[in-house]
């Protein structure tokens, strides 16, 4: 059932309750002027005023329940399609570059040494190198290897694949 549905009825039930509510304290004043010969001095006028702030509170909270849910609470279909939405959004906002070979010579510019010397190395090895061979070639740190792929793959230049104990690298075309 739709959260808005479930909030009106609830809110019709907090009616009904209010209904309730007026009934059964013009009931007891009612009673209580009939039957008791106290007037104000007796004990039921103050609880017939308690019972009906506190009946009065519930009816209250159940109202505010009912509101909540109506403006509030989104509905199941409507949080899918805002899921959907912006997650369409975040992956136009991070989508990665587009790196052809038109624009090699301009990404080449924008790289560190390192990153160049990396990115040589795989094209010298035609577009696909076990990183272990690429460390090996470059002279450089493991380490060192891994972080400037990583910031080639950043860059959407470079893609690893795990293959057994290493990665190959592929050039992104």
């Amino acid at each position: 059932m739709k959260n808005r549905n479930v909030g009106i009825i609830i809110i019709g039930i907090a009616l009904l309750i209010g209904f309730i509510i007026l009934a059964f304290n013009r009931a007891m004043t009612d009673i209580v002027n009939e039957s008791c010969s106290h007037g104000a001095s007796c004990p039921m006028w103050g609880t017939i005023s308690f019972h009906t702030n506190v009946s009065i509170g519930i009816m209250v909270f159940v109202i505010v329940a009912g509101l909540y849910l109506i403006f509030f609470v989104k509905d199941e279909k409507e949080r899918v399609v805002e899921t959907k939405v912006l997650k369409q959004v975040i992956k136009e906002q991070i989508k990665p570059k587009e790196v052809t070979k038109d624009n090699y010579k301009n990404v080449m510019k924008s790289l560190s040494s390192d990153e160049k010397l990396i990115l040589e190395k795989i094209i010298e090895a035609e577009g696909t190198i076990f990183q272990s061979d690429l460390v090996e070639k470059a002279g450089l740190t493991k380490v060192k290897v891994t972080r400037v792929l990583d910031k080639l793959e950043g860059k959407a230049i470079v893609e690893r694949k795990r293959r057994g104990m290493t990665n190959v690298v592929i050039l992104k075309q």
